[in-house]
């Protein structure tokens, strides 16, 4: 039985004061190396997401969306909508999502454009709403006053709350109900949003994470260019080969990782390793962290052992800091997006080469049993919508995700085409043509071995638990806490959280 809106809105607005409450007091970060010059400006976010916070402020009221990455300039050209139709007989949906730059300045009202000209009986307008926490508080007061959206676009890590919540209705009704074929849609992308056997939403945004490497710097370095490090071992002994210095003063690192929860969740995923228990929280509702194992500790040591030896900088939690580094020339080596590859490329057009790798790995033998998780986004159907608006929103679904808009969809954004069919496309072969580096993302994905550790972990305070950990990789680089005393600490946190995120929910 649906909850009642009373008992929903109660549970979001004590979700929203439990994770708040949560949330860790933020310790001082190391201080950043000296950068050496000025860092170009960064190629815009593909995602809105707010600032990050300074180390003393407060934790926000609301579930953050990742703290990570700084809001995308508007576009300089954005593609207006068309009319909605004058006729009454066509259903009108509102479509809201927080992809801001020219993703959603353009490419998204373009497949709004398409949508709407494509048949007469309904008609979506894309809204953006801000970033992926914005959303999530409108949809709670919109639950108040009914004014919620057909179709709304959420991060990855809300889907054990949206499940939780009762409020969607699961794409997974309308694919039994016409027999609608996903036989053709990525299996690892699918395997993250299916809970329970049951797909919820479906896929819109996807991502992995990537190494990115100066080519030209490996040569200099006497290290093969087109033999990047798989291991971590091989990772460590490049950055020190990659490391220049000027006397006392170090003018290139080998290699800088943001300080990025998303970025340990891959280390640890990769390692074998499972954030949450019951198997990552696909067997039942998570009750406690466990990445606190010898897995999630050896990932803090690699890493603080490449700070303290001075081949490892650390530019904080801003991603963009990070890619800004490389293209100046700072680092060699870093991990990001894989929807960045564009801006990467462009960024370091007429100075150096970039290339790509899979994320490195404890060992050779992780390569056969694990990999990465997928990041990024998807669709779900609001429920509290009236029948017709909820079977719109069902074809909008189906129509971005038909192969010739998955490839515009792709060129457009960066992201990974959701359905395999999409790389026929001649527009997404040109594409991949001109970025072949691209190719290992989709290595990467494909080799990838679905299990608990690769579908991610499902917890509704995954916010919360990011902030926490990265908290802690700060602590353990300033020296203030080893890695198992930050982990441990870290977990018993958000254990915490999940236990208060439980009984909220009236799961225990």
């Amino acid at each position: 039985m649906r909850k009642s809106l009373f008992s929903i809105m109660a549970l979001l607005v004590v979700a929203s004061m439990l994770l708040a409450a949560c949330a860790p007091a933020a310790t001082e970060a190391p201080a950043a190396p000296a950068a050496t010059e000025a860092a170009p400006a960064a190629p815009a976010a593909t995602e809105a997401a707010p600032a990050a916070p300074a180390a003393t402020e407060a934790a926000p009221a609301a579930p953050a969306a990742a703290t990570n990455t700084v809001p995308p300039a508007p576009p300089a050209n954005p593609t207006a909508t068309i009319a909605p139709p004058k006729s009454e007989s066509v259903t009108k949906i509102a479509f809201w999502h927080s992809m801001a730059g020219d993703i959603g300045g353009k490419a998204i009202p373009q497949m709004a454009n398409d949508f709407n000209a494509s048949q007469d009986t309904c008609y979506v307008e894309p809204i953006y709403q801000g970033s992926y926490d914005d959303s999530l508080n409108k949809l709670k007061a919109g639950l108040q006053s009914n004014d919620t959206p057909a179709v709304m676009q959420l991060f990855d890590i809300a889907t054990r709350l949206m499940v939780d919540l009762d409020v969607v209705t699961p794409v997974q009704n309308y694919i039994d109900a016409e027999s609608y074929d996903v036989s053709d849609l990525e299996p690892n992308v699918l395997a993250y949003y299916t809970v329970d056997g049951k797909q919820y939403s479906m896929p819109f945004n996807t991502s992995t994470p990537l190494l990115y490497y100066n080519k030209d710097m490996f040569e200099a370095a006497g290290l093969d260019p087109e033999n990047p490090p798989r291991t971590f071992a091989e990772f460590e002994e490049a950055a020190a080969a990659l490391t220049q210095k000027d006397g006392d003063k170090t003018t290139v690192y080998g290699a800088a990782f943001a300080i990025y929860g998303w970025f340990f969740e891959q280390f640890l995923a990769v390692s074998g390793g499972q954030y949450v228990d019951n198997s990552n929280g696909r067997e039942g509702h998570a009750t406690k962290a466990t990445f606190n194992d010898a897995k999630g500790v050896a990932i803090l040591e690699w890493w603080k052992r490449m700070y303290d030896a001075g081949i490892m900088a650390n530019y904080g939690r801003t991603t963009v800091d990070t890619r800004n580094a490389f293209l100046a020339g700072q680092t060699a080596m870093f991990i990001d997006s894989t929807a960045v590859l564009r801006g990467m490329i462009e960024g370091s057009a007429g100075k150096f080469e970039v290339g790509t790798a899979f994320l490195p790995r404890p060992d050779e033998a992780a390569y056969e049993n694990y990999g990465t998780i997928i990041g990024g986004g998807s669709l779900w159907m609001i429920s509290n919508r009236p029948q017709e608006e909820q079977d719109c929103a069902w074809e909008f679904i189906k129509f971005q995700a038909a192969p010739a808009n998955q490839a515009y969809w792709h060129t457009m954004s960066g992201y990974f085409p959701i359905r395999k069919a999409a790389y026929d496309e001649q527009l997404d072969k040109d594409w991949v043509a001109k970025y072949p580096q691209f190719a290992t993302a989709v290595d990467q994905l494909h080799g990838t071995k679905i299990n608990p550790e690769t579908r991610g972990a499902l917890i509704g305070v995954f916010p919360t638990a990011r902030q926490t950990i990265e908290t802690a990789i700060e602590e353990v680089l300033a020296g203030v806490s080893t890695p198992q005393e930050a982990l441990d600490k870290a977990a018993e946190a958000v254990t915490l959280a999940i236990e208060e995120y439980n009984i909220t929910m009236g799961l225990q």
